[in-house]
């Protein structure tokens, strides 16, 4: 198929069915809500202003665009609602590589020709290949008109190509209602690792990072923002509505979700917490009580714990229904009538003993915990000198209240760096 770059395709001659010149190509342009990779239209300058020349219209292109109508029958560009415009919304812009796992510039659009069926009435179709990110397209641009186009190809030809599929990018639109309209959102970006679109928001700037949490879903946005660094996560859940972000902010853990509340002014946290529903809210209000540097403030809610009489097959059951973490049921706790921790059983031995094993007799020794008022150091010792996934915590009735992860701590020591 040919290849064709989108700053060719710019300022191209368009010629009527008879051969005389109508006008030049000043935008090409996308319907995304139809189809996002094939060009729609051509909007060319003529001599009677803008016109919009649908696709389906055009004849040929070679060496220049021929119509199968007269300007006449092109209607006057009046807005341009609805269209995606490849010079003015992505020629230049940033966007992010779904493939690559990071944001790019791009320097030219890469077009590629489908050519017409011999035999057949059918118009030839144009679509988006890939987007250039590379030095090729740079100076495509940057020489084009300026050198013969001979010695332009010749020079083309020794830069190696850097290029992104067009299924691989994801457009950054920043307006609520245009990304309705254009039908924009990120699906590509919301299936990588919750690190990687960290990263990726990182480097956006603050408008672009509100839209993207503005299209992600409740669940990938709370991973990802638990991922993003805390000056960062402060800003972005800053520019959220409320009721987005309490959205967003129910689906973390909920020692994440205190510590980043704990962060915000007062009655940003308060018009979140309003917002949020009854039982996340509690957990999170009962978190924001601890000071962040003890064992209470860095503990979660979200952990598994059973009574001293439960089986191996009530421990299987009970992680079938629990929706949290998976690095929370690395052990299985074990608690008395009042709450009274009692014992802490490794998920390795669940998943060997027969299904009427008692816990109890699973547990391990020594039982190994922390009580709420613990400095993080204390914590950090424990689980280096006992080598812990998870550290239970307990108030000075020694019921259980908590529990802190391998994570928390891993946290809690990059803040230190």
């Amino acid at each position: 198929m040919q290849t064709l770059a989108l700053s060719e395709l710019l300022g191209a001659t368009v010629y009527d069915p008879s051969g005389v010149v109508s006008g030049r190509v000043r935008e090409v342009t996308l319907a995304p809500q139809e189809d996002r990779s094939r060009v729609n239209s051509l909007i060319v300058r003529t001599k009677s202003g803008s016109r919009l020349l649908p696709f389906a219209s055009i004849a040929a292109i070679n060496g220049g665009i021929k119509a199968a109508t007269t300007s006449g029958e092109w209607a006057p560009v009046s807005a341009t609602e609805g269209l995606f415009l490849l010079e003015r919304d992505l020629l230049d812009q940033q966007v992010i590589d779904i493939n690559g796992r990071k944001v790019v510039r791009v320097n030219d659009v890469e077009l590629q020709i489908e050519p017409q069926r011999p035999g057949t009435t059918a118009r030839p179709v144009l679509r988006v290949h890939s987007v250039d990110v590379g030095a090729k397209g740079a100076v495509r641009r940057l020489l084009r008109g300026l050198a013969p186009k001979a010695a332009l190809q010749t020079l083309l030809g020794r830069i190696p190509p850097r290029s992104i599929p067009w299924n691989f990018v994801d457009v950054i639109e920043t307006d609520p209602a245009r990304r309705v309209k254009l039908n924009i959102s990120h699906e590509g970006l919301a299936k990588l690792h919750p690190a990687d679109i960290a990263d990726i928001v990182e480097d956006l700037a603050p408008d672009e990072r509100q839209a993207v949490f503005q299209t992600l879903d409740e669940e990938t946005a709370a991973e990802a923002l638990e991922e993003v660094e805390p000056r960062v996560q402060k800003a972005i859940v800053e520019s959220l509505d409320s009721g987005r972000a309490a959205d967003i902010v129910e689906e973390m853990n909920p020692d994440a979700a205190a510590d980043l509340l704990a962060d915000l002014p007062e009655d940003r946290t308060e018009q979140i917490l309003v917002q949020m529903e009854p039982e996340a809210q509690q957990d999170v209000v009962e978190l924001l009580e601890h000071r962040e540097e003890t064992a209470a403030g860095r503990m979660t809610t979200e952990f598994l714990a059973l009574p001293i009489g439960a089986t191996a097959q009530n421990a299987i059951d009970s992680m079938r229904e629990f929706e949290g973490g998976v690095e929370a049921v690395s052990n299985i706790y074990l608690v008395d009538s009042h709450g009274t921790l009692v014992g802490a059983v490794p998920l390795a031995k669940v998943a060997l003993a027969p299904p009427n094993t008692p816990m109890l007799s699973l547990t391990k020794e020594p039982l190994v915990l922390a009580y709420e008022g613990a400095e993080e150091n204390e914590v950090a010792e424990l689980f280096d000198k006992y080598n812990l996934m998870t550290l239970p915590v307990v108030n000075e009735h020694n019921k259980l209240t908590g529990i802190i992860t391998s994570d928390d701590v891993i946290s809690m020591l990059r803040a230190k760096l």
